[in-house]
This record gives C-alpha cells, sequence and structure tokens, in this order.
C-alpha cells in the first residue's frame, strides 16, 4: 500500500511541476477547516486479538502557508472505530487522534501531498507516520472544499491505517496580490516567443509563427501541398497535383490518317496542299516521337512488276512533299510500295481503278494530359 501511494504521488509531482522560469509568483493563504472522515483500520489491530474495522470521524485542522509551496498543518479527529462483532469485544471504540503535517503544494495548486505524524488514543496509543495526497477545491474566494486520502504506518506493530477525508475550508491571510517576478528567459530569434518554448529558435525575422515559434505552413504556388512537401513548387494555377505537389496527367491515345489518290499511271501529287496532307504532316512534327510508313498502291492494270514499281514511286513522292514541304525529318518516314497486292476494290470498273490507285498512311501515340481542378 505505502509503495503504491509513493508512485502516485510521484507522478502526480512530474505532470504538475512549474517550469523553470516562471513568470509571477501565485497567490496563497492560510485555512481552517473542519471535516469527517472514513477510517479503515488494520484487521490485526490491536495484536494479536486483532478486532478493528472501519470507522468514522470528525475534526478540525489549520493551515499555515509559508509561501506557494510549503505549509504546517495540525488537525485533531475524535474518532469511532467499529469492533468485529465476531471477536466479542463490543462494537467500537472512541478516542482522538492528533496530528501535525508537511504540506506540499504542486504547481498552481492542483493538488497538494503531506507528510508527517499521528498520535492516535484509542484502547491503546498508536504511533504512525502519515503520508498522502489531497486538493483545495475553490467554491468562493474564501471558502474551499477539502478531499484528501493518506495511509498511515505503526513502524512498531506494522500496522497500516488508511483515511479519506472530505471537508470544507475557510481561508485567510497570506498573500492577495500575484507578485511579478524577474522574467530570466529571452527570445533570441525575435519571433515573440521566450527561447524556453520555441521549437524552432532560427526563425528568420518578420515570419509568422504559431505558439511554438515555428512558421506557420506555407504554399507558395497554392496547390494546396506546403512547401516543405511540395516536390513541384512552380505547378500552374489550377492544375491538379498528387500528394507530392506535382502535376497529375491522364494517357490517352491520339491518331491521324492519311489518304491520297493518284491519277492513271501518274506518281503525281495534284494538291501538295490538300487539306489531309496538312494535318498528317502537323502530327508529325508536333509528335516528334512518331515515325509513319507510307503505303503506294496500284490498280490491277497493267503488268504486276510495274504497278510495284509504280506504287513505290508514288510512296515516295508524298515522302518527298512531307520532308521538303512541310519539314517532316525523312528519318521518320518509311516508303514501301505494295503494287496492286492491297487492292481495296476488286471490280474491273473505273471507280474501282480509281480507289485502288493510292496512297495509305496512319500513325497513332500515347500522349500525356494534364487534370485540372
Amino acid at each position: 500500500m505505502l509503495k503504491r501511494v509513493a508512485i502516485s504521488i510521484a507522478i502526480l509531482m512530474a505532470l504538475t511541476a512549474p517550469p523553470l522560469n516562471a513568470e509571477q509568483e501565485k497567490e496563497f493563504q492560510n485555512w481552517a477547516a473542519g471535516f469527517v472522515q472514513w477510517y479503515n483500520a488494520d484487521s490485526d489491530k490491536p495484536k494479536p486479538r486483532g478486532f478493528f474495522k472501519t470507522g468514522t470521524g470528525v475534526g478540525g485542522e489549520l493551515g499555515l502557508r509559508f509561501d506557494q509551496d510549503w505549509a504546517a498543518r495540525f488537525e485533531i479527529t475524535r474518532q469511532q472505530i467499529r469492533v468485529d462483532p465476531n471477536k466479542g469485544f463490543g462494537e467500537e471504540e472512541t478516542g482522538t487522534s492528533f496530528g501535525a503535517d508537511m504540506v506540499y503544494f504542486l504547481n498552481n495548486d492542483a493538488a497538494y501531498v503531506f507528510g508527517g505524524a499521528r498520535q492516535q488514543n484509542l484502547e491503546d496509543k498508536y504511533f504512525s507516520l502519515a503520508a498522502g495526497i489531497g486538493k483545495h477545491w475553490g467554491l468562493t474566494k474564501e471558502l474551499k472544499i477539502v478531499t484528501e486520502a493518506a495511509i498511515f504506518h505503526d513502524f512498531d506493530n506494522s500496522f497500516n491505517d488508511f483515511g479519506l477525508k472530505l471537508g470544507l475550508a475557510y481561508t485567510f491571510g497570506g498573500n492577495d496580490k500575484p507578485v511579478s517576478l524577474p522574467v530570466t528567459d529571452k527570445d533570441s530569434d525575435n519571433d515573440g516567443v521566450i527561447d524556453s518554448r520555441d521549437q524552432c529558435p532560427n526563425t528568420p525575422i518578420g515570419v509568422a509563427v504559431n505558439t511554438l515559434g515555428c512558421a506557420f505552413p506555407q504554399d507558395s504556388d497554392g496547390d494546396g501541398v506546403y512547401n516543405d512537401l511540395d516536390q513541384c513548387p512552380d505547378t500552374p494555377i489550377g492544375d491538379k497535383v498528387n500528394d507530392a505537389g506535382c502535376t497529375e496527367f491522364t494517357e490517352s491515345q491520339v491518331s491521324v490518317s492519311l489518304n491520297v489518290l493518284f491519277a492513271n499511271d501518274s506518281d503525281l501529287v495534284k494538291n501538295p496542299a490538300d487539306a489531309k496532307i496538312v494535318e498528317f504532316a502537323d502530327f508529325m512534327r508536333r509528335y516528334t516521337n512518331t515515325s509513319a510508313t507510307i503505303e503506294g498502291h496500284s490498280s490491277a492494270i497493267g503488268p504486276a512488276d510495274y504497278n510495284m514499281d509504280l506504287s513505290e514511286r508514288r510512296a515516295n513522292a508524298v515522302v518527298d512533299i512531307l520532308a521538303d514541304t512541310y519539314g517532316v525529318e525523312r528519318g521518320r518516314l518509311n516508303a514501301v510500295g505494295f503494287g496492286e497486292t492491297h487492292l481495296l476494290d476488286g471490280d474491273n470498273s473505273a471507280q474501282a481503278h480509281l480507289l485502288n490507285r493510292r496512297i495509305e498512311a496512319k500513325v497513332s501515340t500515347t500522349v500525356k494530359q494534364k487534370l485540372t481542378n
């Protein structure tokens, strides 16, 4: 029991300890209180009979506060301790307990811990050392509720008693106003946060900071990703970005086709400025990672060998126009003749022959397109 109480007191003191550089001394006051007590006596008390159980008490105390941290307390309690009816020694014992403690108040009076001595006069006299924790809860400027828990250890007999207290205190005297103490902490980077609290001690002058002295997160390009995480710091406004602050893209297929018709037994391109030729050249110049095969064809009129040569001349004629007139790199263009091997229309008619005398080409590529908000 003593070990558990000591551990609890140590933890509470660590959590509520004052900062190293306190700026003010808080007010403190003396007090006088009346209280009621619930008391649990050691079951072996008194030895060797062992008949005490729980009991109650009423009492008063006087506390004299030396400063913000320390006080002395004196108390007197009238107790009635029940006796185990199975032991045959009566129903209760009545007596008086006297006590004196040193009291230490934690930061901002969050709680107090105490240690002292008790003289308990029942059928026999018992001397014990006391330790515990309590708190004064404010009702008004002068009145406070007292709550307290304590353990009492009799080293001579190894008795361990335990008590709870509830009371009403009246405060008086003491220090009524805060006393200013010199501030010893500095603000080295002039950001308005003293060094002991400043987690970013080298903030540039003029930068707005939070209560910890650190600059507020910045998003220079307005893409929703702070600068310290932004891997693409100059994203255009309106672009949809990923978690790294970079523009997101989607991929899509784009393509263009070319179809040029020729007169009978001719490799002359009648209209080099035809919209289809211009569109094809523009596509090739825009998507420079592409290449194209210009396919030449002929009708079935005439010898096959002649038609093969004619189809190759037609393909080369279109390549010359794309390269010389529209600036498409020749290395990206390949002229191939198929002669009459790939007829579109097998009829022996003027319309079929016209359709078969042709150039065909098709180019496609995958492009990235950025997403916008």
